[in-house]
């Protein structure tokens, strides 16, 4: 059995791996078209090398795991069309994820940007009385594993949290829930609208101008789930005629961003380079994941954890 690996990894869980699984032949590169594809029954990788030529020609490919939670990047058709298991690492997100969302919150609320900037100008007067993320409302949009650790967190607060997902199912840490469908209701009762929502179909740019007018002028907005779920030009004109107070943002229609884009300039825009889910354990957690499903793999069980619905894109 041939296992390719497309991105680095530490060598001390190269040695791991070895050890083992002795019978099986890991490859390692970053350059997934230098390597003959024919033998490769499996394909771990970080998202977007992989390319419909290289399923055609990966003509042993059974199962690629993606270590990421995104697939959005893979060539979908061509693995349906396969019938290609592919499993993600869902789930290491959500303790970096959560606690950057709970750190921009804070951040805000307690005055932060204001500290920095009056330390560097070596000026003690405040601007204005810092709020409190306390006894606020926040609407979750996207309720799965990191959507429940940032309501767990949020609770913790005294935060009123609601959950919004497709069907409005119950969730954990939600102290209710609401269907996709309610939402424009929901939005004028909230303080933070933190959206964590993958790149689907359904979930494509469904952010519109209507939902920034429903906003509260004081309502912090939040992306980080897939920069496709809301047109930038809808957060400048919400930001631009304080329909919000603030926006977070992580995930960018153009990565990277614009030097010359409006959003770096804008005093109620917080730009974070796509970086809220990174983590110096996100890899090993997700080799940890990919370490679980293999040891069933080679023991010829396919029930892996962390299966991935390709019609659905997650």
């Amino acid at each position: 059995m041939k296992i390719l690996f497309t991105f680095k990894i530490k060598t001390s869980f190269k040695q791991q791996l070895k050890e083992k699984y002795p019978n099986v032949d890991f490859i390692y590169t970053t350059n997934i078209d230098e390597v003959a594809l024919g033998d490769i029954e499996v394909i771990v990788t970080d998202g977007g090398d992989l390319k419909s030529g290289h399923v055609e020609k990966a003509t042993e490919l059974k199962w690629v795991m993606v270590a990421a939670v995104g697939v959005d990047t893979l060539p979908i058709e061509a693995l349906q069309a396969r019938k290609i298991l592919v499993t993600n690492s869902h789930g290491v997100h959500k303790m970096p994820l959560a606690e950057s969302v709970l750190a921009h919150l804070l951040s805000l609320e307690r005055g932060l940007p204001g500290i920095y900037k009056r330390e560097a100008e070596k000026n003690w007067e405040l601007d204005s009385l810092p709020g409190e993320v306390n006894h606020s409302t926040a609407l979750i949009v996207g309720t799965g594993a990191i959507g429940g650790e940032i309501g767990r967190l949020l609770q913790a607060f005294h935060v009123r949290t609601i959950g919004c997902n497709r069907s409005g199912h119950a969730s954990p840490h939600m102290n209710e829930t609401i269907p996709l469908d309610d939402i424009l209701e929901e939005l004028p009762q909230v303080d933070y609208v933190i959206s964590i929502l993958p790149s689907t179909p359904q979930t494509r740019w469904i952010y519109q101008p209507e939902h920034f007018r429903a906003m509260k002028e004081t309502a912090v907005f939040m992306n980080v789930g897939r920069g496709d779920a809301v047109k930038e030009q809808y957060v400048l004109d919400a930001l631009k005629h304080n329909e919000i107070r603030h926006a977070v943002l992580d995930f960018f229609e153009t990565e990277p961003l614009p030097k010359d884009s409006p959003f770096w300039e804008l005093p109620n825009c917080t730009v974070s380079p796509h970086m809220s889910s990174l983590s110096d354990q996100y890899i090993e957690r997700s080799l940890d994941i990919m370490d679980i499903n293999l040891e069933k793999w080679v023991a010829g069980d396919q029930d892996l954890i962390n299966q991935v619905d390709l019609a659905k894109g997650y």
